[in-house]
């Protein structure tokens, strides 16, 4: 249903905060043009904890609009409350998405049992293709492999995007669970080491700069065809690092503006990319052939 390079878009904002959608239409076409396979509307890196529900629903509703049925289109529905979580799937549902990624609740840290509960109810009130979505690193909670194979019998339950970037919980994963559902990585850095091992796509940050190359080295992953893929990543692995060096989405969103793609938007309490990091980031995109327009 699902595969190969889906990029999880940045959400486009005027220099007030305020969302641009005219940016968003450019994004998406700059998109299909440079063969994305799945657009990630309004998940984490979309900014998705400082929308409102009225905004949320906006930004995928003119989502769906511009992508027209070219791609798939996920959105981002999770929430750290179960209710809150089944509303905004239910209601990315009734927009049009072709799915949604949910991502463990965060903060209030439940256990794994809590976790299964927390999906099973939101995959039994909405009858919808659901990615799970662990990153530990964001959320400060972890689903193991045990969870997810509890979980992966749901027919509401699609996939997983695993963004811990361990070998050892890759390895598992697909042991215990690829059978039932698709796992993605989330994690650009280790993308191609886990499409190799049998991973079915990459839900990508480095996608939204580099959106043909990422389709390219995933298709070729897939196809096991490592060599090929590795030299495709070995020109852009310095992104895949340095897209990180504030918390993300801070360096997408500046670099997406130097190439004249978004505006100067982002919302508090992120800021901007500080200005030491600047020469940083724009050597990373000059190695990777990017030209930059924006100061």
């Amino acid at each position: 249903m699902f595969k190969g390079s889906m990029v999880a878009i940045v959400t486009p904002m005027n220099e007030d905060g305020s969302l641009d959608h005219e940016s968003l239409e450019g994004l998406i076409e700059f998109h299909i043009n440079n063969q994305t396979d799945v657009i990630i509307s309004v998940g984490t890196t979309g900014e998705s904890a400082t929308l409102n529900f009225k905004e949320h629903s906006e930004v995928i509703k003119s989502t769906l609009s511009f992508v027209n049925k070219r791609i798939p289109v996920v959105a981002g529905s999770g929430a750290n409350s179960t209710s809150e979580a089944i509303e905004l799937t239910e209601r990315s549902k009734d927009l049009g998405a072709d799915g949604c990624l949910l991502v463990t609740p965060y903060y209030n840290k439940p256990t794994q049992n809590g976790l299964y509960e927390h999906y099973k109810k939101i995959a039994d009130e909405v009858s919808i293709p659901q990615i799970l979505y662990n990153v530990p690193g964001r959320t400060s909670v972890d689903m193991l492999p045990e969870t997810v194979h509890r979980l992966s019998t749901h027919p509401n339950i699609v996939a997983i995007k695993e963004a811990s970037g361990n070998l050892d919980r890759s390895k598992e994963l697909i042991e215990k669970c690829a059978d039932n559902i698709s796992i993605f990585t989330g994690d650009d850095k280790t993308s191609v080491r886990d499409i190799l091992l049998g991973f079915k796509g990459n839900i990508s940050v480095t996608a939204n700069i580099v959106p043909l190359e990422m389709h390219n080295m995933c298709k070729l992953a897939m196809e096991g065809k490592a060599e090929e893929a590795n030299k495709i990543n070995s020109k852009i692995d310095i992104l895949h690092d340095n897209l990180f060096i504030e918390s993300n989405p801070i360096p997408v969103k500046w670099a997406l503006h130097r190439m004249g793609l978004i505006k100067k938007g982002i919302r508090l309490p992120l800021t901007w990319l500080d200005e030491k990091y600047e020469e940083i980031l724009e050597k990373s995109l000059h190695n990777s052939d990017i030209i930059l327009k924006n100061k």
